[in-house]
This record gives structure tokens, sequence and C-alpha cells, in this order.
């Protein structure tokens, strides 16, 4: 982590007080997606609820510009217009550079067949065991940290090679006992976790965001 990274960390305790607990944890998780981005790799995740919204959230600051302007490389935009000038035009005029990061909650066809045909805890599992490779990362996000669909998840990711993340709230929980990295927001009740952990992850995907796309 570089001192833009440390910046932002920092100016994010300044407005939270409160998560300076969590600096340390979050050092982690920003180095590991730091690591798992520049090998290739892609990030997977997962919640339940409005979990699943915050999964959904952080697919959407990952894949396109979130505060950064994000064009894509010049060799890029060469190989485009070389297919065809118009339209390879028009792509590398507005397509913008991405972090690959897939939200396990919104592929209804998959999950909902597999719940019918299978055990709906396991939902996630499946597809972490579809998508996940090794060198990719998996991010579990429960504001207890002991919903049974992320846990399935978790062991299925680290089982595959994945480096796991834990998103929760403060209290001990089974999460951690899978996760390379556990990010515990000092809250326990349910609705002031989940307002911990929107400006948690707004963090680390603006630290991402300035390591491959700022200056």
């Amino acid at each position: 982590m570089d001192k833009r990274q440390e910046m932002q960390l920092r100016q994010l305790m300044d407005r939270y007080p409160q998560l300076q607990p969590c600096w340390q944890a979050m050092t982690e998780a920003y180095e590991l997606l730091e690591a798992t981005f520049c090998n290739g790799g892609k990030l997977l995740v997962c919640g339940n609820g409005g979990s699943a919204s915050d999964a959904e959230h952080i697919v959407g600051e990952l894949m396109k510009e979130f505060r950064l302007k994000r064009k894509i490389y010049a060799s890029h935009a060469e190989a485009l217009k070389a297919i065809d000038r118009e339209m390879g035009t028009i792509l590398s005029e507005n397509l913008q550079g991405a972090l690959p990061a897939i939200s396990l909650t919104g592929h209804s066809s998959l999950t909902t067949a597999f719940m019918n045909d299978a055990l709906p805890e396991l939902v996630f599992a499946q597809q972490v065991n579809g998508y996940g490779q090794q060198g990719d990362a998996f991010l579990g996000i429960s504001t207890s940290g002991n919903s049974h669909n992320v846990l399935y998840a978790a062991i299925t990711a680290k089982a595959n090679g994945l480096k796991v993340i834990g998103l929760t709230g403060q209290r001990s929980n089974r999460l951690m006992d899978f996760a390379d990295v556990c990010i515990r927001v000092p809250e326990v009740d349910t609705y002031k976790v989940q307002e911990l952990h929107l400006p948690v992850y707004h963090c680390i995907c603006m630290m991402l965001e300035d390591k491959f796309f700022g200056e």
C-alpha cells in the first residue's frame, strides 16, 4: 500500500473514527485484492438481504468508473478500431477500465434452479465452485458472520485456492474461521453494521481504483 492509499484510509478514519479498529484488517484486505487483480484474478462477492445489495454495489464500483476516469489502453483502442473503424471508435471512446468482479446474488435462473434441485444453502457455494479459480478472491458479507450460505461459499472458495475476505459485525463469528482476513466493524445491530459496511467497502474500492487507474 502506497502513500495515496494510506491517505484515503486516514481520511476514512477521520470521517468515521469508530472504524479505527478496522485499520489493519482493511489494509490486509486491500493488499489481498491488489495482489488478486495484479495477477489477473477476479473477485466473487455475495451476501443476503441488504448485504446482497452491498455485493452488487461493490461490483458496480469495481467494474466501471467510480471517482476517476478509466480510459482503456491505446493498444486496446487500436485493436477495436482494426476490427471495425466506426464501431471500434465508439467502443474505444466509451469503454471504461474495469477490475473484474462478479456478484453471486443476481443470477436468478441459475440460483432458483439450483435451490429447487439441491440444497438451497449451497447456492453461493455452487457458483464459487463454477466461477472460482486459484488466484481469485472471495468476499463474503454477513452482518452476523454466521450466514450458512456465505459460510459454505467461503469453505468452497478456500478449497478451490481463492483468498477469502469476510465483512461482518463486531461479534466473533464462524466466517472468521475460514477467512484470510475478516473486517469486523464495531457494531452488533444489523442496521448499524450495514451502515458501517458501506464506507468500508467504498474506501477499499477507491483505494483500488487509485492504484490501477490513478496517475
